[in-house]
């Protein structure tokens, strides 16, 4: 109440906020603190150029959020909450270091489908874009803004397909610049596979997209999460086109299916990476010519492989 009398004052914004954030270690505190984030981000819209009340608010939410997330409560943030926090990232995109802090922010909340959808009706997707492109090195903005595409694509009534498509290259170009980052390039694969499951590719980006998962796979082959949704990925391209089955079967840098065969060896005891496997594989023996070649390569003996190790699954 006593934030909400005086709008306008930014001494009693910040004041109120520190206030607030006093009360974090309490977890008594905690589902008062619930009902502050409106309050919180309004402020933080109010008073969008001190930079420091940004910064104090933003480190508040993360703490709210993480600790929701830690009980298990889903935090659907309204449209209004989304629109402040648009604001604030428009009106400081060039401040990497608050950026890097907002963008956790924003991931955190888009983990809720409410949120995510609000966040995408103000149109943040654009904004998200453009942070990528102009902080390409940064490896946290990167993981953070790709697990929100992939929160904001996924959704089955997308209808922001042009603007979508606008993610590929910039979401290729993350992965690009990571591969040898794991926790990145895992997030960079899941918003890849988001892309490719709203049907964002045209014919000239099959091959390249396709090469450049397979790259992703070769170099992090320890990590289960990437691997099944880097899979999970492929085989959403090659549904749509026979030209990335025939580019994961003709890599220049090794056969795709020789990878299939060493991925699944390399992770045996998990489900999820033997169905995401098995998935590509049903999707690339749609085409005879993919089919013929798998035979060669007798694909038969891995599928009895996985049969024999989950008979249940």
């Amino acid at each position: 109440e006593f934030m909400q009398a005086s709008w306008d004052i930014e001494e009693v914004q910040a004041k109120g906020i520190q206030h607030l954030a006093s009360f974090v270690k309490d977890k008594s505190a905690f589902p008062y603190l619930l009902t502050c984030t409106e309050v919180i981000t309004l402020a933080m819209k109010t008073h969008i150029d001190s930079l420091d009340l940004q910064v104090e608010g933003c480190i508040l939410l993360l703490e709210i959020l993480s600790q929701a997330l830690e009980q298990g409560v889903m935090m659907a943030l309204d449209e209004s909450v989304a629109s402040c926090l648009l604001h604030t990232v428009r009106k400081h995109s060039g401040n990497e270091v608050f950026l890097s802090m907002l963008c956790t922010l924003l991931m955190m909340v888009s983990a809720s489908e409410v949120a995510a959808e609000n966040l995408r009706k103000v149109g943040i997707i654009p904004d998200l874009l453009s942070v990528l492109r102009r902080f390409l090195h940064n490896d946290k903005i990167c993981f953070s803004c790709c697990a929100v595409l992939w929160s904001l694509a996924v959704s089955e009534n997308n209808a922001e397909q042009a603007v979508l498509a606008s993610a590929l290259p910039v979401t290729c170009a993350v992965l690009q610049e990571h591969l040898q980052n794991g926790v990145v390039a895992e997030s960079a694969c899941s918003a890849l596979w988001a892309l490719a499951l709203q049907g964002c590719l045209t014919d000239s980006d099959y091959e390249p997209t396709a090469a450049l998962l397979l790259d992703a796979l070769r170099m992090n082959p320890e990590r289960a999460v990437l691997v099944k949704n880097g899979c999970l990925a492929l085989a959403s391209l090659v549904r749509l086109s026979e030209t990335a089955a025939l580019a994961i079967l003709l890599d220049p840098k090794g056969s795709g299916v020789e990878l299939i065969k060493d991925e699944y060896h390399l992770h045996l005891e998990e489900p999820g990476v033997a169905e995401a496997l098995c998935l590509l594989m049903n999707e690339m023996v749609q085409y005879d010519e993919v089919m013929l070649d798998m035979k060669s390569q007798k694909m038969e003996k891995l599928l009895c492989e996985i049969k024999l190790q989950f008979p249940f699954s």
